[in-house]
């Protein structure tokens, strides 16, 4: 509205062009720092230079020159566009379960919708009251809690290289494009977001065009047509977190990404007051399917290394495209006015949904079956106490093997470079001739020789037909020597094998001829 009072429909693209591009530009070379660092060290200063940011830009939108301001949102918005993605990234090293991420998401998105229904509602009365600087000065202080807040966080960090290599900006992002490059559903989802984000960035420009000179509703309908985004949002995520999926959720985005633009078209036809507000509101739901999906499928695919930088090129992405898609509305709106530009740009990502639909369903297919490997890893007690994006991980690098009964796993006194799981069946554990234990599903083995870099103090031998699920050693030992409690876990097992080995070889050596 600040831009749309100094220049118009026009001014409101440039300005949202202008705020944009920077972050898109500058935001993917700082974000590494946050793979390195901890996260939320990260976030609170990214709070406090909003806040400064925003802060002068309120005090100067009062009289001040309107490009001191524009510099100022651009700040702002570079800071900005850190935060979510660091946020996204720490998220999953809080949670336990790709379920519970999914509840941490829905939560996340319900005080988001909140923000974004409350906020312009608020926003709507200080414009309404003529006073563009009160908007400025509750965002900061809203951003001084969040500081706050996030100063407070305690939390086990991931772990990390040590010492850590040399900072590259420019390999270290190359590094997170590729991560996103090879794992293709990961592609896919931001693709399809890039559609929905375009959608967005138009919305901002056709919706205050709509409200001033198709409905002459004034500035504060820009605000009530904005808040009822929010309040789809926040009553769409109501909706799925009573009834939270469990699975599904690559074929919820799409449908999410389809509600963004859809409703669009519909407004083109008919814009009246309370149409336009109903289908702002399905716009909002659409928001909450997208955001579930969006934030809980990527820490599933990514390792937990690179996910600030696979969430920073998603912002950054974001942040492109939605001010492409602000200065589209624009140019849309001049070549085919406002209900044209409405019609064209809400059938773009439905028709790119529908495209893509068997892709998303195979990758809901693919999620079904890591579910089942995390479970059998969950029943590991040295691995069920690790933060999902860890789990998520060793299941991706579990080898399924299938073993005849009767044949040997391993031998006493061999290299040990793999960790064992029984998926079904059972093995015996010998010690020399002896039998000193039965193996059944959900039974580790081999940990002692891949943890503690010694040979193989026991043999294991299938007793019937069984299928093991095996890890190589690097993986499973930097994720349950990088936990305290999976480490704790290892070394209580560790300890309780070790003596039972001891006693049986007592046994043996008491049995012994001249003993």
């Amino acid at each position: 509205m600040y831009a749309f009072r100094h220049g118009g429909a026009t001014a409101v693209g440039v300005v949202g062009l202008v705020r944009m591009l920077p972050a898109a530009l500058i935001t993917p070379f700082v974000a590494p720092l946050a793979d390195r660092f901890r996260r939320e060290r990260i976030l609170v200063w990214s709070s406090l230079v909003r806040l400064a940011a925003l802060g002068a830009a309120g005090v100067l939108a009062a009289r001040g020159p309107a490009m001191a301001v524009y510099a100022l949102a651009v700040c702002a918005t570079v800071a900005g566009t850190l935060f979510r993605p660091v946020h996204s990234a720490l998220m999953p090293s809080l949670c336990r379960t790709a379920t519970s991420l999914a509840g941490v998401n829905l939560i996340r998105g319900l005080l988001d919708s909140a923000g974004t229904f409350l906020g312009p509602l608020l926003a709507a009365v200080a414009l309404a009251a003529g006073s563009i600087p009160a908007v400025f000065a509750g965002a900061a202080g809203a951003l001084l809690l969040a500081a706050v807040a996030l100063a407070g966080l305690r939390y086990e960090q991931p772990p990390r290289e040590m010492p850590p290599a040399p900072l590259r900006p420019v390999s270290d992002v190359l590094e997170g494009i590729r991560a996103i490059a090879e794992e293709r559903n990961v592609s896919l989802l931001f693709g399809l977001n890039a559609a929905q984000t375009f959608t967005r960035g138009a919305v901002t420009t056709l919706t205050v065009v709509l409200a001033t000179e198709v409905m002459h509703a004034g500035d504060a309908r820009v605000g009530t047509l904005t808040a009822a985004i929010g309040l789809g949002a926040l009553l769409g995520g109501t909706a799925i977190a009573l009834a939270p999926p469990r699975r599904g959720l690559g074929r919820l985005f799409g449908v999410g990404v389809a509600l963004w633009a859809g409703p669009l078209v519909i407004v083109g036809a008919f814009p009246s007051g309370g149409a336009a507000f109903v289908l702002y509101g399905c716009i909002g739901v659409g928001n909450a399917l997208v955001d579930v999906g969006l934030f809980t499928i990527p820490p599933r695919l990514i390792e937990d290394r690179l996910l600030a930088r696979t969430f920073t090129v998603l912002e950054s992405s974001i942040a492109l495209t939605v001010a492409l898609g602000s200065i589209a509305a624009t140019i849309g709106i001049d070549a085919f006015g406002i209900r044209g530009c409405l019609v064209a740009i809400g059938a773009f990502a439905p028709v790119l949904v529908a495209v893509f639909w068997r892709r998303l369903r195979a990758l809901d297919t693919l999620l079904d079956e890591r579910d089942v490997d995390v479970a059998v890893l969950r029943e590991v007690p040295m691995l069920a106490v690790l933060p999902m994006p860890t789990i998520e991980q060793l299941a991706k690098c579990l080898e399924k093997k299938s073993v005849r009964a009767g044949e040997v796993i391993f031998l006493q006194g061999e290299a040990g470079n793999t960790f064992y799981v029984i998926l079904s069946g059972e093995a015996l554990v010998l010690h020399g001739d002896r039998v000193i234990a039965t193996l059944q599903p959900g039974d580790p083995f081999g940990e002692i020789a891949v943890l503690r870099d010694v040979s193989r103090t026991a043999t294991v031998r299938a007793s019937t037909d069984l299928t093991v699920g095996a890890l190589r050693r690097e993986p499973f030992r930097v994720a349950v020597a990088g936990y305290s409690k999976s480490r704790n876990e290892s070394e209580t097992l560790i300890l309780e094998r070790l003596a039972r080995s001891a006693a049986h070889e007592t046994v043996t050596l008491t049995d012994s001829p001249g003993r």
